[in-house]
């Protein structure tokens, strides 16, 4: 026989960015087999049993010939079902059932159920992403992915049930096969990580006004932030009000979030783009592979990542793995992690705030105006040296509580969540203009050698008073910068357009965790 060749694209993922991959179908003379070849995992390899069974579902006779199947570049990995689409068009467009002109502009992306049905995969929107940036005129998903599939202008988009309506569109026509099973409606998303702030304000916080205070600069400036007291003392309650008083996320973190939360299934697309930054709260106990990411095969987001853009809020902090915590201190300083195995590197981002919560000792009660400490001065050490000195050098806001009086609790708040909202988006609008014409609009990123510019508006008494303080060794080098870059979110919160000692004095209370109403 004459040998066919056909070529379709299918999508393989490596982090949160999308590659282009060509399907090509052989169909030859030879020993009658069903060969994949280009780097195929496990799951993709399965692609071969459901596949034929789809096809012979629809009443498409199976070839008497050698069929290949190459998945290029075969040096991307790929793996899951998402190839199941593209293998089935390029057979059907060489069976001649579709013409191979046709498709061959398209990227199909679904996996196939055994009747022929198409069925939703993970990443739908960072493949539309990675589909629009190689100029492909359209995609094609499974009916249920439409919905996410389209959030992104600038392709051509189409959805189909099962693969009779596909080969419909594409001007074929399939004998008659079996009936199809009968579908049960999609399972709806429900997205905690969005959504679990939207009924908390800050005007719950009663009795904590140096803690209020913080956590507004904290969201200024984009800074990291401890929280250290006794059981009840708000710390959680604190920590998770921080997402209220963000700003929505711009039109690109709004992209990479979704893309991230659509690799790891926990995206609704009925909610559109997630433009409210995400909050992540893991359990002390979580491994390694759930915060730093991992797992096997291809390595997986963790919860650093599904944070990026928004919170990680780790409570009971000290009670995490140290290997764990001190994982994340690079993170904490590019801003993506990068997960290595023996035959795949896969870098996710993981700009995130870290917000730590910690007793200050087993039973909790070591700053306690009230209770007495039951534990040892060795047990007060071995608890608080589970968070490492590289691992607090980080933390630019560093605050004690204790438990409010009844007089304190009578207080009026400090900040309703509204207000705060209002004043941090001031404060991040006088940042920005601070930093036009640099990549930077944050405070908290800003990299050294701009806060020693003229352009950042520190005044000369300020360098030397940190300069002082690197001296006395009371401030590390990397604690000069966070110093300087929190005074600089002092002085947005406050409207000032120069960073002057008043905004010194007060970055280093924070930093140092000094509160005068309770020294």
């Amino acid at each position: 026989m004459r040998p066919i060749l056909v070529r379709t694209h299918a999508v393989a993922w490596s982090g949160i960015t999308a590659h282009i991959i060509a399907v090509e179908t052989h169909v030859g003379s030879g020993l009658v087999s069903f060969n994949l070849v280009g780097m195929p995992d496990a799951s993709v390899r399965e692609s071969r049993d459901r596949v034929r069974a789809a096809l012979q579902s629809c009443g498409v006779d199976w070839f008497e010939h050698r069929v290949t199947v190459n998945l290029s570049p075969a040096g991307i990995p790929k793996a899951g079902s998402a190839f199941d689409l593209a293998i089935a068009v390029g057979l059907l467009a060489a069976r001649g059932v579709v013409s191979p002109k046709a498709v061959d502009g398209a990227v199909f992306m679904a996996e196939l159920g055994l009747d022929g049905s198409l069925r939703p995969i993970r990443g739908v929107l960072p493949a539309v992403v990675g589909a629009r940036r190689e100029g492909m005129a359209q995609v094609v998903v499974a009916e249920d992915s439409l919905a996410e599939a389209r959030l992104l202008p600038g392709v051509e988009v189409l959805g189909f049930a099962h693969l009779r309506d596909l080969v419909a569109h594409f001007g074929g026509r399939l004998p008659e096969g079996l009936p199809t099973l009968s579908s049960r409606e999609a399972p709806t998303v429900q997205s905690d990580v969005s959504h679990a702030h939207d009924e908390v304000d800050l005007a719950d916080v009663r009795g904590q006004a140096f803690a209020a205070e913080g956590l507004v600069l904290a969201a200024a400036g984009g800074h990291h932030l401890l929280l250290v007291g006794e059981p009840g003392a708000g710390k959680t309650m604190l920590a998770k009000r921080l997402p209220t008083i963000l700003p929505p996320l711009d039109d690109e973190d709004a992209i990479e979030v979704t893309a991230i939360h659509s690799i790891c299934g926990t995206f609704d697309p009925s909610c559109g783009l997630m433009r409210t930054p995400p909050i992540e709260t893991p359990h002390h106990s979580a491994t390694m592979a759930a915060i730093i990411g991992g797992g096997t095969g291809i390595p997986r987001p963790g919860a650093i990542s599904r944070a990026h853009a928004g919170v990680l809020v780790l409570d009971e902090a000290a009670e995490f793995s140290p290997q764990v915590l001190d994982a994340m201190r690079q993170p904490l300083e590019s801003g993506v992690v990068n997960l290595h195995r023996a035959r795949h590197h896969v870098e996710y981002p993981a700009r995130f705030q870290l917000v730590l919560a910690s007793n200050p000792c087993p039973c909790g009660h070591a700053i306690s105006r009230r209770k007495s400490c039951m534990c040892s001065s060795l047990q007060r050490r071995r608890y608080m040296s589970r968070l490492s000195g590289p691992l607090l050098d980080r933390m630019d806001i560093q605050i004690p509580m204790m438990t409010p009086s009844p007089a304190e609790l009578s207080d009026p708040p400090a900040y309703t969540s509204a207000d705060a909202r209002k004043l941090v988006a001031q404060a991040r609008e006088r940042a920005r203009e601070r930093w036009r014409g640099t990549p930077w609009t944050m405070n908290a990123h800003v990299p050294s050698r701009l806060l020693h510019d003229p352009q950042s508006g520190i005044e000369p008494a300020v360098y030397r008073g940190v300069e002082r303080a690197i001296e006395d060794g009371t401030l590390s080098l990397r604690g000069a910068d966070r110093v300087l870059r929190l005074a600089l979110t002092i002085a947005d919160v406050r409207g000032a357009r120069r960073v002057g000692l008043s905004e010194l004095v007060s970055s280093l209370k924070f930093r140092n965790g000094v509160d005068d109403a309770n020294s």
